[in-house]
């Protein structure tokens, strides 16, 4: 295949560099002729999806005569970035002249000034600030959901760069929404190939990898099913329930009802925090953050900046015993002085009893999908470690993205106690209040 054979969009007319690498396969082929500045490709696993990404940004970073071309290869994990693409791009800008690698920070700067660098979305917030000519966002069904909306899209906007998305399906996530509205937008181009009908792996391969996987696994990994369950997820009976139920709907802050808030705590990584408002005897999930390096005053703060009447404050076992800054005190000391009170610290239980907890109290969730969708869509893929070595499910949770909000989650329901007289918070302890003006202060 020549790359930058083809005329730039929007770019000038001079000549491009011509580089030959190996052929594509023929789906591949098609998808990389069929490109618009928007692409969801859902394909099976073994499809070539990580070469096709990798190709698409050398020809677009030879083509672009604008300033100092930026693209972008972004994976869940910064470790998976550098595990599945870094030796593969390195191998296909290996023949270029002039191509400067920069192992450090998992970067190939081309002659030209064009740059192609892995990213992981395990950070969000570490991609902000910069700008990409066009970018791919691998396997984005494992992405948290804000990491396009918030991070990657506002990047495109100055120089109207491009996005690709590629992956497998992982139940009614937002890769499934995403490429159910990108059939219906202009400028976008959707594809799905499923295992039996590329003939990219035998079907004597295929025979075998359903002997060793079931029914739900194969329909996802090789058929692509976005109907099938996620595999391992926890609460996928539970929500399912909850969605027959209509317990997933539109559920307005009350104003008159106290909220309490669950907490799951961050230092090199995400912090998530629940708004659970009692109803009778329902609880209204009325609210969700989740945000990254930021101390505890930022967290106040934005509970400050909120309506709610706050109620109980729902901590893990660690914020006693851990320091949040480097000031001596612990974090429970540093959320009372900051007036986060009264403070229920949930003592430590194991990851089952935990997440047995969750499903019981889960029949009184209703759970607003707007105001809640990151902390929605933690739960939906939160789930158990695979061990491929034994094609066995462990009993331990899979670390990644989606556990902050299900462990916040699962936080408040090992400590939530709301039988009459259990729980009456003195008088005199301050807690946030909303005033007229729609500012808030501790009282």
């Amino acid at each position: 295949m020549a790359i930058a054979t083809r005329p730039a969009r929007s770019r000038s007319s001079s000549k491009p560099l011509v580089v030959q690498f190996p052929p594509l396969r023929p789906h591949q082929r098609v998808l990389y002729e069929a490109r618009q500045r928007f692409n969801v490709w859902v394909c099976h696993r073994r499809f070539g999806k990580t070469v096709l990404a990798l190709y698409s940004l050398i020809d677009a970073a030879f083509q672009n005569r604008l300033h100092a071309p930026r693209y972008g290869y972004v994976a869940p994990l910064y470790r998976q970035a550098k595990h599945i693409a870094w030796d593969l791009l390195k191998h296909l800008v290996a023949p270029i002249p002039g191509t400067k690698l920069n192992e450090a920070e998992l970067r190939a700067d081309l002659r030209g000034g064009a740059r192609i660098q892995l990213f992981g979305a395990d950070n969000p917030d570490s991609l902000r600030g910069g700008y990409f000519d066009g970018v791919v966002l691998d396997e984005y069904a494992q992405m948290r959901p804000r990491v396009w909306a918030e991070a990657v899209r506002p990047m495109l906007a100055d120089r109207a760069g491009w996005a690709t998305f590629i992956g497998t399906p992982m139940g009614h996530n937002d890769f499934h929404t995403l490429y159910t509205q990108a059939q219906a937008l202009d400028g976008w181009h959707t594809a799905l190939y499923r295992a039996s009908e590329t003939g990219i792996v035998s079907n004597a391969e295929l025979a075998s990898a359903r002997q060793t996987m079931s029914p739900e696994q194969y329909a996802q990994e090789f058929e692509c099913s976005f109907e099938s369950a996620l595999v391992g997820a926890y609460y996928a009976e539970a929500l399912a329930t909850a969605e027959s139920e209509r317990r997933l709907a539109r559920t307005p802050w009350e104003p008159q009802h106290q909220v309490h808030t669950a907490w799951d705590l961050g230092v090199s990584d995400a912090t998530a925090i629940w708004f659970l408002q009692p109803v009778g005897r329902m609880l209204h999930a009325i609210d969700y953050i989740e945000a990254s390096d930021h101390g505890l005053e930022w967290y106040v703060k934005a509970l400050q900046a909120k309506p709610y009447i706050y109620g109980r404050h729902y901590f893990p076992h660690d914020i006693a015993a851990r320091d949040f800054s480097g000031s001596g005190k612990s974090r429970l000391e540093m959320a009372e002085s900051l007036g986060l009170k009264p403070a229920v610290v949930v003592p430590r239980g194991t990851p089952a009893e935990g997440i047995q907890a969750v499903r019981t109290l889960f029949p009184r969730f209703r759970i607003d999908p707007e105001q809640c969708h990151e902390g929605l869509q933690a739960l939906k893929n939160y789930r158990r470690k695979w061990r491929a070595d034994t094609k066995t499910w462990t009993d331990q949770p899979l670390h990644d993205w989606a556990s902050h909000g299900a462990d916040a989650l699962r936080t408040f329901a090992m400590g939530y106690a709301d039988a009459p007289g259990v729980f009456v918070p003195p008088a005199s302890l301050p807690r946030l209040v909303n005033v007229p003006s729609g500012q808030s202060w501790l009282a």
